[in-house]
């Protein structure tokens, strides 16, 4: 679809046209961006090739960047203040980190490239604005709830709405994610010969293998909506030795925020069992918590008024949930999380078919929609400070 031949919705329809506009002509360098991040993926924390490169081009586009931003290295904050003076904060976000193995099979390098070309949509109209345009390279969503550390280092404060699209199989506005936490667990036990004297040892595997029969168990009594899974990171180092540690990594979920505080305690009584029953001792560090989704309507219905311009409607609701740290984010601020599709529907996320998906003809169309929108929906907020406090207003009204 040729962005530019289409007549943006209103209102500042004449401005959006110019941010349309902006962007197909800076097609080539968003789509680089997202070809070089899809060709070089770096999994959480690690994401120094991408968070530069973002740097770089919306530096190029006259934002003043801050890498590292906070604590974290790999973690970006452009700002450009608009030019009519004082008025609402607009944070466009970007996400680049991969999956170990896979690489992008959850579409970050669009996520990254459609970010950055908001960005630079926004940036040809600024000077028609009030406020300040906050662009946010975040890191370690995959792994760690890198906007979380975000939050808590303050660089989201003083934001009014958070806007980021996902890649996806389908088009929703409305993100329902499912409340989630990275549980490293570690059973210490004492290695001994296995033939000789397995009587001498306590065995660290075993304890690990009865965790994960405890786990499918108590699956049966878990509500359908709810999610437990996990791999062994370490089982032993050979097969005539009684394993002295096991290492796993599990990911405990749910959409209630209240069934998922119950959850957690139950999973760590049953690494307390596993410990017991096998004599060893046991490790369990929680980390990278994702919280569910405070929907902004307000945000969402824009979002949706300017996509529909470009011809695109959303899809049926899908009961496939997910969990994201701008649940975080959402918790704070108003905040949308749009899903445009990417692919036909029922290829699965965090596949090899959705990682080649990702460099596709068509995500390259969606990714350069995906900033036109964002770039459209934040003119609006910065050029009405009565949506502004309309999204506000939304945001405090939401029952959590």
């Amino acid at each position: 679809m040729e962005i530019t031949a289409v007549r943006p919705a209103g209102p500042q329809s004449e401005m959006k046209a110019r941010i349309a506009a902006t962007i197909a002509a800076a097609r080539e360098e968003i789509l680089d961006l997202s070809h070089r991040i899809h060709a070089n993926p770096e999994p959480a924390f690690e994401e120094r090739l991408a968070s530069a490169w973002v740097a770089e081009s919306v530096a190029r586009h006259g934002y003043t960047v801050e890498r590292p931003a906070g604590r974290l290295e790999t973690a970006v904050r452009g700002t450009l203040r608009c030019g009519r003076g004082p008025g609402s904060r607009v944070a466009i976000l970007a996400e680049y980190d991969a999956l170990p193995g896979i690489g992008h099979a959850c579409g970050h390098n669009t996520m990254a490239a459609s970010g950055v070309g908001a960005a630079i949509g926004l940036a040809a109209v600024a000077s028609e604005l009030r406020g300040e345009i906050v662009f946010l390279g975040t890191p370690a969503e995959e792994r760690g709830s890198g906007k979380q550390f975000m939050l808590d280092d303050g660089l989201f404060k003083g934001i009014d709405a958070a806007l980021l699209f996902h890649p996806g199989d389908s088009t929703r506005i409305e993100a329902r994610l499912l409340a989630s936490e990275d549980v490293d667990v570690t059973f210490l036990g004492r290695a001994s010969h296995a033939a000789a004297e397995p009587w001498e040892g306590r065995n660290a595997l075993d304890a690990l293998i009865l965790l994960f029969n405890s786990v499918g168990l108590w699956r049966q009594q878990l509500r359908p909506e709810s999610r437990v899974h996990g791999i062994i990171l370490e089982g032993g180092t050979a097969a005539n030795i009684i394993p002295d540690r096991g290492v796993a990594r599990f990911m405990v979920r749910s959409p209630d925020q209240t069934y998922f505080e119950g959850m957690r305690r139950h999973f760590r009584e049953l690494c307390d069992a596993a410990a017991l029953a096998t004599g060893c001792t046991v490790e369990v560090a929680f980390s990278g918590r994702s919280d569910t989704m405070r929907h902004n309507r307000v945000l969402g219905a824009r979002y949706l008024a300017n996509l529909e311009a470009y011809g695109l409607h959303e899809d049926p609701p899908s009961e496939n949930l997910g969990s994201s740290d701008m649940g975080n984010v959402s918790q704070v601020l108003p905040t949308i999380h749009p899903s445009l599709a990417i692919c036909e529907r029922g290829v699965p996320g965090h596949s090899i078919e959705f990682r080649e998906a990702a460099r596709s003809e068509r995500a390259d169309e969606v990714t350069l929609i995906a900033a036109t929108v964002a770039a459209q929906v934040a003119c609006e907020l910065l050029a009405d400070p009565a949506l502004v406090e309309a999204a506000w207003r939304d945001f405090r009204g939401t029952t959590v």
